[in-house]
């Protein structure tokens, strides 16, 4: 790894914001989430381990789960399983269908707190990733499934980002994911009257299980309009979990939890 870059990671984990301890009571454990509906898309996701320095609540939706954070109003980690089948679909992005989520306390983010501002309500798990269902489509459109995105950088390197796993679905059959905002120990910009912070950066893991084919990539990105060299880097898995302090896919056997974190 280059200097200049493991400088980078480095200042990056150890001035990550250290939020307050966790408060809802429905947080999971890192086994599969148990779901009633035997058709629920989320069954087979390895869920990162519970966060106990942050505030979490767990949100199960028909395409992807959601960490939310009560203090930021956001998203801990959203992640998703993503196959060839659900790569693409006949459902289309419908043009106003934010709204904001009522299974979580107020204060919440609003639809109206970006309106005016600079910044984009950037999905976390995509409507591009949500085609194949009407439902996974309208759920996409939570506001506990946005973050504060600079709009150069959610349509040009974040959206890079989401067409290569989409790419690398067809290809392998199935892919899956995670991603969230990176808070860094500063003040932060905020917007909206619910003073929703904005995110310094953004993490994204993928892997593939196939046994043929097991890998992992991870990125983190900062959320600037991305023309820089040094405004994306793809690290190891372990890098990530590092910055982040979160543990991704803790369920794996041995074998392919170091082939993908390498």
């Amino acid at each position: 790894m280059k200097t200049g870059k493991r400088i980078l990671l480095l200042v990056l984990a150890v001035t990550l914001l250290a939020l307050p301890s966790c408060r809802q009571a429905n947080s999971q454990t890192s086994k599969q989430i148990e779901i009633n509906d035997p058709q629920q898309w989320t069954r087979d996701i390895d869920l990162p381990l519970p966060l106990s320095d942050r505030a979490e609540q767990i949100l199960v939706r028909k395409a992807y789960v959601v960490s939310y954070n009560a203090d930021t109003r956001q998203p801990n980690w959203v992640a998703w399983r993503l196959t060839r089948e659900h790569a693409d679909g006949p459902v289309q992005r419908p043009m106003t269908a934010w709204h904001d989520d009522k299974e979580v306390p107020e204060p919440r983010a609003y639809y109206h707190d970006y309106k005016n501002s600079c910044w984009d309500r950037g999905h976390m798990c995509p409507a591009g990733d949500n085609k194949w269902d009407s439902v996974a489509m309208y759920e996409s459109f939570l506001m506990t499934n946005a973050c504060p995105q600079n709009k150069k950088f959610n349509s040009g390197v974040w959206n890079q980002i989401e067409m290569d796993c989409r790419e690398w679905a067809k290809r392998y059959g199935e892919i899956f994911i995670v991603c969230g905002p990176i808070f860094l120990n500063q003040a932060h910009d905020t917007i909206g009257e619910h003073d929703i912070p904005v995110p310094e950066a953004f993490f994204k893991v993928v892997v593939c299980l196939d046994p043929a084919n097991t890998w992992g990539k991870g990125y983190i990105c900062r959320n600037n309009e991305g023309t820089k060299k040094r405004d994306i880097y793809t690290n190891s898995i372990g890098e990530v979990e590092r910055v982040t302090g979160m543990k991704f896919f803790p369920n794996l056997d041995a074998e392919r939890a170091e082939k993908i974190r390498q």
